[in-house]
This record gives structure tokens, sequence and C-alpha cells, in this order.
């Protein structure tokens, strides 16, 4: 068995970003026109007047103030609203491939590493933009890595589950490195014109790269202690989009086809599982929480992750504790809490400890304990 080192990590972050202001405009105009269009059935009581958005509700209700999109002009027309990304013919790479590599050359730059010193990719995110051949495949031919590939989806949890599954393979000797990419265009499955959540999500891609201890030699290591995975289902966060809606004509176009959930019932029931999960994990490796000096969380609410920190803790969180990239990144899926560790890890010094965690649809939790070299 080998000893596993994240080497290195890399981060795509889309060309445009939208603000709440820029959001809110957007979805208010197509509220009036909504409105004017069926006044009078509004005027006899048949119908409710749609309400409006507002910036300030978005930032008090989810810590976020603007979010990174891979095109903005369709996301904010208001007879649109859904981004526009042309189809791409199969000889040319896909645009989750093109993401997912620029995150990992990044990645590999950190590292130290080329490569021919890969032997797999595994892209794990939410939103595959097809079924076959895997996207992890493509980006292992555009990288020029000799091995294998397969894509993996436990929807925000992905990154952390695909951690897992890379440290078993180095550990067992199957790898000497794998890399983990999670490429999330998350607003193409995002309803922009559902006021309780046309503001969550955002766009960006990630890149760890694991591998055995015993070989690296990145200024940027983190050595893999323990992980530990949970799921327990729920269809509080859903997503019913696939290709047997064809098959069920009645349901094409329903709004379940995009993101759905029920987020009071998911905050009630998720921080704490979340808290829970991670405090065992501690306690199973003889880990006092008061020893972690940084909790890269999953970046889906600022409340969130407060109250699940102030569990862990017994009291508030400082922002180097819990680093926040949600403000401007908005939820990118399974990207969130590899962007925080991404952003903020140079700092810490050496024997630091850090707990990266995930958790989202399923439901699905992931914990990855890490000590800096």
């Amino acid at each position: 068995m080998y000893n596993v080192v994240i080497s290195g990590t890399g981060l795509f972050t889309p060309p445009y970003s939208i603000s709440n202001e820029e959001l809110v405009e957007s979805f208010n105009t197509w509220v009036q026109q909504e409105n004017a269009a069926h006044a009078e059935a509004i005027a006899r009581g048949e119908r409710e007047p749609l309400p409006e958005s507002n910036a300030a509700f978005i930032e008090k209700a989810s810590g976020i103030k603007s979010r990174y999109v891979m095109d903005k002009a369709g996301i904010l027309d208001p007879l649109r609203m859904v981004p526009r990304l042309p189809e791409r013919s199969n000889d040319e790479p896909s645009i989750l491939c093109e993401m997912a590599v620029a995150a990992a050359r990044q990645a590999l730059e950190r590292a130290g590493r080329t490569a021919a010193d890969v032997d797999a990719v595994i892209v794990a995110c939410s939103n595959l933009q097809r079924p076959y051949p895997a996207v992890a495949i493509e980006v292992q031919q555009a990288l020029g890595i000799q091995g294998f590939g397969f894509d993996m989806n436990v929807a925000c949890s992905s990154a952390t589950f695909g951690i897992q599954m890379a440290c078993n393979a180095v550990q067992l000797g199957q790898a000497r490195a794998v890399l983990v990419v999670d490429p999330e265009i998350c607003t193409g499955h995002l309803n922009f014109r559902d006021r309780d959540s046309h503001f969550i999500f955002g766009d960006a891609a990630t890149a760890v790269l694991l591998e055995r201890a015993d070989l690296a030699s990145s200024p940027y290591q983190f050595e893999v202690l323990s992980t530990k995975l949970l799921t327990q289902f729920s269809n509080n966060i859903r997503n019913n989009f696939g290709f047997l809606n064809r098959a069920a004509e009645e349901g094409v176009g329903g709004d379940d086809k995009l993101f759905v959930q029920e987020g009071r019932k998911v905050f009630r029931e998720v921080c704490p599982m979340v808290a829970e999960l991670i405090g065992k994990h501690l306690e199973e490796n003889d880990i006092q929480v008061s020893r972690v000096s940084r909790f890269w969380l999953h970046q889906a609410n600022l409340s969130m992750n407060q109250l699940i920190v102030k569990k862990l803790l017994g009291r508030d969180a400082s922002a180097e504790e819990a680093p926040v990239i949600l403000d401007t990144y908005a939820n990118t899926s399974s990207a969130g809490s590899v962007i925080a560790l991404h952003k903020h890890q140079d700092d810490l010094p050496s024997g630091a400890l850090g707990v990266l965690s995930s958790f989202g649809a399923g439901y699905s939790i992931g914990s990855v304990i890490l000590r800096k070299r």
C-alpha cells in the first residue's frame, strides 16, 4: 500500500461574470412582461402575479454576490434566459473537455508533472453533457495521458468521491498518479425563471492531481490521511432530465427536468449530517476538531457552512478557518470545495491539518482529511 498526496490543484474560471443586480434586472423584466401578458387573468383573480426578485435578498439568503458563467448574453436575455452554447462537431473538443483540460494543465504545472507521469483521469461532476463516450477519455486523449479514464456523478459530492476513487487506485498500485477533474456548467440546468433558485449556480472547472507520496516532488503537497463517504437517499434535491424523457412526452419541458430543491428541508437535514460525519471522521483518526486549521467546505450557501463549522468548533469560525469563495463564484456544485482549497492553501505551514468536504444531492457527503507536507 502506498501513501497518497495531493500534489497539485487547478482552476478554470469562465470569462464572464454576472452580478446579482444584473441577474435581477433580467429576471424582473421577464416578470413584468409575464404579468402584463396575463393582466386580465390576474385582475379576475384567476392567476397570481409573479413576484419580482431582489439583489439584497439574494445576498442575504445565500451569501452570493456574483457568479462566473460560460455565456452571459443568453442568460440575461429576458426572452431566452438560458446560456447559449452552440453544439460542436464530434471532431472538436467538447466544452466540458476544454474546461477540464485548462484546469488539469494548471494542476499538472503546480505538481511539476507532465502527462507521461499520469495513469488515469476521472471526470467527476454533476452535469455531464453526454452519456458516452466518457468525457474523461476525451480529456485523457487531449492531454496525451496513457492509461484509463471514466466519468462519475455523485452530484455536488463528485469531487470528494472522485478523490477517494483516485486514492484507492494509487494506494493499490493501479496508478502512479490520477487526475480528478470537475468541469461544471451548472447554468445549463438552472431554471433562470424560478425566483427561489435563479441565483444559485455558476460555472467553473477544477482539477486535483493525486500521486504516490514517495514519487511526489511538488512544493504544494497535502498528504491524504483518510477519506470517508456517506449517502442517504432524498428527493429534496433532484433533476429528472435524462434520455428517457423522450419516451414520456407529457413530461418534456417540465420544471423537474431542471434543478429543483426543497431548500429549507435541505438546510435542516444536511447541516447536522455533515457536521456529524466530519466530527466522526476526525474522531476515528484521533484528531481533535481544534487541531484542524482549515475547513474547505462545499460552497452552496453561506449560512450552511457557518452552521456546520459552528457545530464542529462550538463557536463561529474565522474567515481563515472556513474560507468562502461562494460570494464571487456562487454554487459551482462539485467544483466549489476544490476552488476553496485551490485559493486558500499556500499560507498553511507544514503539518497543518485541513478537511475538504462536500455535500449535496443524494444526499451525498464526502470528507477528506489532509495534512500539509
